[in-house]
């Protein structure tokens, strides 16, 4: 689009990247791509939410444990993303908990960062909470919302066509 030409490339860019290189992510760009995030917005501004960066050897057996796909097991650095529902805004009305869209908004902020340094993400919500929970030692409360594979994108990947509604399918004007 000519209005943001910018913006509308990174989200044509940005994909669910499921094969990774084996080259380490340089901790410098990891926290790069959280300071990004950190500006993302929330309700109220409670940021109800926690991040665990998991890099070694052994607690990302374990994470892989929680999700048993093979190109999973490529990815050199994983990112729990964490809601922290007692910190979250509840809507009065009806107490509806904000936590999941908050880290929500967080976690894409946290990809599209990430997309612009070349690094590759991919949103894992189908995974086992049980074994993330005894992993991580998670106490009460702290809920695993995603898990975010991290890593350089493997030689030869390609940005698969995004195949996506129109704009009539989802925009309605006034009244549904």
């Amino acid at each position: 689009m000519e209005q943001y030409p910018q913006f509308y490339s990174l989200s044509e860019r940005r994909y669910s990247c499921r094969g990774y290189s084996d080259k380490s992510v340089p901790r410098d760009l990891i926290v790069a791509v959280f300071d990004a995030m950190r500006l993302a917005p929330s309700a109220c501004n409670r940021q109800p939410w926690k991040f665990l960066v998991i890099d070694t050897p052994e607690l990302c057996q374990a994470i892989r444990k929680s999700y048993d796909r093979e190109w999973f097991n490529s990815a050199p650095v994983y990112v729990v993303a964490l809601g922290l529902h007692d910190e979250a805004w509840h809507r009065p009305y009806d107490g509806k908990d904000h936590t999941d869209v908050d880290v929500s908004i967080a976690v894409e902020h946290f990809c599209l960062a990430a997309s612009t340094l070349g690094l590759g993400t991919c949103w894992v919500c189908n995974f086992d909470p049980a074994v993330l929970n005894e992993a991580l030692s998670l106490p009460e409360g702290v809920e695993p919302i995603a898990i975010i594979p991290l890593g350089y994108p493997i030689d030869g990947s390609q940005i698969p066509e995004k195949k996506r509604k129109s704009l009539d399918e989802i925009v309605k004007w006034g009244k549904y």
